[in-house]
C-alpha cells in the first residue's frame, strides 16, 4: 500500500456549470438547506442567518459572490459550513459531489495576469480526466469589509 504523504482531501462541489474544491479541513459539515432569516442592509450575497444547533451563522450565496449563475435546480443544493478567519459561515452550493484525495503534483498554479480575472481566492487548478476543478482558498474569498459584514450578520441575532 502506497501512502501519499503530500496528498490532501478536497470537497468537490458545483456552482452553475463549474466544479470547485475546498480543503476538507476547512469544512465543518455539509447540511441540507433551510430558509435563512433575512437581515436588513446586508450585502446581496448574504442571504440571511440560520440557527445551527444554537449557533447563529450567516448564509452566503457563493454563486452570487462570484458573479455566476447558479443552477435553477435546487433539489441537490447544500450548505457547506466552513470556518473563515474565525467566523462560522454557511455557503450555498448547487451540489456536493465527492471528497477527493489530491496529490500536489495534480494541482496546477492558478492563471494569472488576466485583467478581468480575479485569482486571489484560487489556490490552484486540478485537472481530472476531461474536466478542470477550481481549488479555492476559502480564507481569501471575502474582502475585509465583507468579512466584517459576515461577523455583524453572525452577531446580529445573538445579542
Amino acid at each position: 500500500m502506497v501512502m501519499l504523504s503530500n496528498s490532501r482531501q478536497v470537497v468537490i462541489f458545483r456552482l452553475g456549470e463549474e466544479e470547485y474544491g475546498i480543503p476538507i479541513l476547512s469544512v465543518q459539515e455539509i447540511i441540507r438547506p433551510q430558509t435563512p432569516t433575512k437581515l436588513p442592509n446586508s450585502p446581496d450575497f448574504i442571504k440571511g442567518i440560520i440557527n445551527l444547533r444554537g449557533k447563529v451563522i450567516p448564509i452566503v450565496d457563493l454563486a452570487q459572490r462570484f458573479g455566476i449563475t447558479a443552477s435553477s435546480d435546487t433539489h441537490q443544493q447544500r450548505f457547506i459550513v466552513v470556518e473563515i478567519q474565525g467566523n462560522t459561515v454557511g455557503v450555498i452550493v448547487d451540489s456536493v459531489s465527492e471528497v477527493l484525495a489530491v496529490s500536489q503534483e495534480q494541482i496546477k498554479p492558478p492563471v494569472e495576469n488576466f485583467a478581468s480575472f480575479d485569482a486571489r481566492y484560487i489556490s490552484g487548478i486540478l485537472a481530472r480526466d476531461e474536466r478542470l476543478v477550481i481549488l479555492l482558498d476559502i480564507e481569501k474569498i471575502f474582502l475585509e469589509d465583507e468579512l466584517l459584514a459576515l461577523q455583524e450578520a453572525g452577531a446580529a441575532k445573538e445579542e
